[in-house]
């Protein structure tokens, strides 16, 4: 009867003061490694939704205040009913409430090389207003399967405090202070400029980031700070250096579709805050040290770009990295990722994703649900044992990547071609070395297109060398690098090498087009942060990488190397008329094959 009495006073003072323990609390349920939909995290109506200001560790807008940046959460109602503790997917963005998209307030391409830049006009602020909540992006799919979802504004957008620096070292810092927030470590108000605080009593500590461009861009940011609770992050098409955003071994290099942008127009573009600190963040970010530092004569990389390189801080990632790209994304082309992928090899886990399409695209959700899984919630679903990369074939769904043991694939070998004579009309691209091939000259036109230039079969504005039809497909993995030995008529000219399939050709599933391309500065033949007028008429050698690539190409294709100059979708557009002449005998390209030279014999 005793016992009956104690037990009975046990339940009732359990259920009135902690009534999970009794009734029953609502947990993850995780399948197959992958966090479930579970019915009791689902009642969008129920979910809990909070803005805040977190206090970062720096003052950008030079008000003598630390600057605070917008956060908004949503999380389930049984964080607060039944004291739930949620790890948290988070998004960061300075595109969140709108940007200033004229592309009137581009810099006009027309000019000669090495030379001063005409002036750019600037852009009027982004028109479009903040929006409450910030963002919808990821709460669907992870608030029911037991993430909190966090968003914030950058710097200088929306109703975060600062100014844009586009790279700088607060970009990196306010996710960090967030994430510090969401361990205690930072503090957050409920408004922009007041004292009442709040805090994430119901998360875990874990985080997780993913984004795509610019916001994928973020995650890897706030990683090479270092920051204790970043677990996880999955950067999609992320930019991970402005220099080799905005330049290519030494060439004023343009993102494709933004022909003429530069980092100062990127920073009119999101610079989305309305305050009485906008005169002084143009005055010193955008006028001072975008202005002091972007180059646009020379293209060199110097201290400004390299502050905006995060290749240089990737010694403090500790975060377990999910890298998604695609190979034909001209925008944020493919290196961005590939570079960071490789300096964090064997350091933290990583893992690619690849598809064959253009700029964005996120790995499927089955890949990024056991990233999270694994290192948020720290179920031992294996991943780590999963295949190292994941790529998209030609043809097939970006949902439905081949496996294979990592990227660039294990079984590709270094393959030389050398051109011989004839590359006006169409030289062969032999795999044997031949001397005395001689010394041929293209004619710079921006006037016409990559396209139209592989295609024709004559022409003195490209030179093209091809290999015969290919009696098997040849898979192309990795990076492809040329050495060329030239002269330019002028003392600077645009050097632009592409690697085609021809025929070219259009549709769905294309069979031909472009492979592969690469851009350069002669004048930078020395090194990227050196550069030097030519001497008209004298040969320098260059020897520079073109875009990691991942491609089969089908039988009864021919694989070209074209050079030309002037790249009129992503160069600057001199007056026409420029020569290049090319040595044969020294000039080479080397493409990754798998299987080697008996796969292209």
């Amino acid at each position: 009867m005793k016992y009956r009495v104690q037990t009975f006073f046990y339940l009732l003072f359990a259920l009135v003061f902690s009534p999970a323990l009794v009734l029953g609390q609502t947990k993850p349920v995780f399948v197959d490694g992958q966090a479930q939909i579970v019915d009791g995290f689902s009642q969008s109506d129920q979910w809990i939704r909070e803005e805040l200001w977190v206090e970062t560790e720096f003052d950008s807008d030079g008000d003598g205040k630390l600057d605070r940046v917008h956060v908004a959460v949503v999380r389930q109602a049984q964080t607060e009913s039944e004291d739930l503790k949620v790890p948290v997917i988070y998004g960061s963005s300075p595109y969140y409430s709108g940007t200033s998209g004229a592309r009137e307030y581009l810099w006009d391409v027309r000019q000669e090389i090495g030379e001063e830049s005409p002036p750019r006009t600037n852009q009027p602020p982004p028109s479009a207003g903040t929006r409450p909540g910030i963002s919808n992006g990821f709460v669907d799919t992870w608030v029911p399967r037991g993430f909190a979802v966090v968003h914030s504004e950058s710097p200088g957008t929306g109703l975060s405090e600062g100014c844009p620096t586009v790279g700088g070292i607060n970009e990196s810092l306010a996710p960090k202070a967030v994430i510090d927030w969401l361990n205690g470590r930072a503090k957050g108000f409920t408004t922009v400029d007041g004292t009442e605080q709040i805090t994430a009593g119901w998360a875990t500590g874990k985080v997780g980031m993913t984004g795509t461009s610019y916001n994928g861009t973020l995650p890897l940011a706030a990683a090479t700070t270092g920051v204790e609770g970043l677990q996880a992050i999955i950067p999609i098409a992320p930019n991970t250096s402005y220099w080799h955003y905005y330049r290519s071994n030494g060439l004023v290099r343009h993102p494709g579709g933004w022909l003429g942008e530069d980092i100062d127009f990127l920073y009119d573009f999101i610079h989305s805050r309305k305050s009485d600190r906008r005169d002084y963040c143009n005055a010193t970010v955008r006028d001072g040290e975008m202005a002091a530092g972007r180059d646009r004569k020379t293209g060199d990389y110097n201290d400004f770009w390299e502050g905006r390189d995060y290749l240089n801080v990737t010694d403090n990632v500790k975060a377990a990295v999910l890298m998604g790209h695609a190979f034909n994304d001209w925008n944020v082309v493919p290196e961005h990722s590939t570079r960071i992928v490789e300096a964090l090899k064997g350091r933290v886990p990583v893992q690619q994703y690849y598809h064959q399409g253009g700029h964005g695209g996120e790995p499927p959700h089955t890949l990024m649900n056991r990233w999270f899984t694994r290192y948020l919630f720290g179920v031992e679903n294996g991943v780590e044992n999963d295949p190292k990369a994941w790529i998209v074939r030609e043809g097939d769904k970006q949902d439905n990547p081949t496996p294979y043991a990592d990227y660039p694939n294990p079984e590709a070998k270094p393959v030389t071609f050398f051109p011989m004579k004839g590359g006006v009309t169409s030289g062969h691209l032999s795999l044997t070395a031949s001397t005395g091939q001689g010394k041929e000259t293209l004619v710079d036109n921006v006037s016409f297109s990559g396209q139209v230039l592989a295609s024709a079969e004559n022409t003195n504005h490209r030179l093209l060398f091809t290999t015969g039809e290919l009696v098997e497909d040849v898979h192309i993995s990795g990076t492809a690098r040329v050495n060329i030995k030239l002269a330019s008529s002028k003392p600077a000219a645009n050097l632009s090498v592409w690697l085609v399939s021809l025929p070219w050709t259009e549709g769905r599933n294309p069979t031909g087009g472009v492979i592969t391309r690469g851009w350069a500065d002669p004048q930078n033949h020395k090194s990227i942060s050196e550069s030097e007028p030519l001497v008209p008429g004298q040969f320098y050698s260059l020897s520079f990488d073109l875009q990691p690539d991942d491609q089969v190409v089908k039988k009864g294709q021919r694989i070209g190397l074209m050079i030309m100059s002037s790249d009129r979708d992503f160069t600057l557009w001199p007056t026409p008329g420029t020569e290049l002449t090319v040595d044969l005998d020294a000039t080479s390209v080397t493409i990754p094959t798998v299987g080697g030279r008996s796969a292209i014999r």
